[in-house]
């Protein structure tokens, strides 16, 4: 991730980090909080409701001394503006630099039909930080809502940039940049059908079959439901093959046996 033209970069994908002229600067956690919070909301926020979201077991009086707090020592960085302050209100000095909203950024071309045109290095980067959790080391209830909507946007994120790779044919890519979204939801079906289609458009039925049987049974484990008909009919054609026939018996059997 690039530093803003202040020089100032804030990291809150995979943990908190303030980095200032290319070294990582030690804040306390009042304003690590203030920081995070306002990296959040693009239009700043009141003091008062700041306040409130990030002490909100502390009576009024002290919530408006911990803001206080936080904002004198995480205002400025030496001569670098970090937080704004316009009467009442709070926001984010625009030159500073926010590792979330490089991203945003980033998925509007993703979510575009055209190529990717990402490089390998590019892409493995790309999945890297989609991979990661927001602020995952703090428990404020402020975050739950922005920790869903990153949620979401991940998924969507490396679901479209799996189908993309597919279509491109770099098949490679595409089944890991799947994968790693299975990992993080691993009942969402989307990207296990993309999964399943870069195994047949490899000419892998045996894989692409396996994968279906994994999946089904991890909806059956987890929460009793089957896949979609989308799906089912995405393998449907396959088992009328006598060695797609002879793959799911042989792959059912070893499943019975395991149990």
């Amino acid at each position: 991730m690039r530093e803003g033209s202040s020089g100032v970069h804030l990291t809150l994908l995979g943990g908190f980090e303030c980095v200032h002229g290319g070294r990582s600067v030690s804040l306390p956690l009042g304003s690590q909080r203030l920081l995070a919070l306002l990296a959040l909301r693009d239009t700043g926020i009141h003091r008062t409701v700041a306040g409130e979201r990030l002490w909100p077991d502390s009576i009024p009086g002290r919530a408006a001394a911990n803001l206080r707090s936080a904002l004198w020592r995480g205002r400025r960085l030496g001569t670098t503006a970090m937080i704004h302050s316009a009467g009442p209100r709070l926001r984010l000095a625009p030159t500073v630099d926010v590792d979330l909203r490089q991203i945003l950024d980033q998925h509007r071309h993703l979510s575009e039909p055209q190529p990717s045109c990402h490089g390998i290095s590019e892409h493995l980067a790309l999945v890297d930080v989609l991979t990661r959790q927001l602020l995952p080391e703090w428990s404020e209830d402020w975050l739950l809502f922005e920790r869903g909507r990153w949620h979401q946007f991940r998924l969507h994120a490396l679901e479209n940039l799996a189908g993309q790779l597919l279509a491109e044919e770099r098949y490679l890519d595409a089944l890991q940049t799947a994968l790693a979204a299975t990992a993080i939801e691993p009942t969402r079906e989307t990207a296990h059908r993309i999964v399943i289609e870069v195994h047949l458009a490899e000419g892998n039925t045996a894989s692409a079959l396996k994968h279906y049987q994994h999946y089904r049974e991890l909806l059956q484990r987890e929460l009793g439901v089957m896949p979609s008909a989308r799906l089912d009919q995405l393998v449907q054609g396959l088992t009328g093959s006598a060695p797609a026939k002879a793959a799911a018996t042989a792959m059912s059997l070893c499943t019975r046996t395991q149990r």
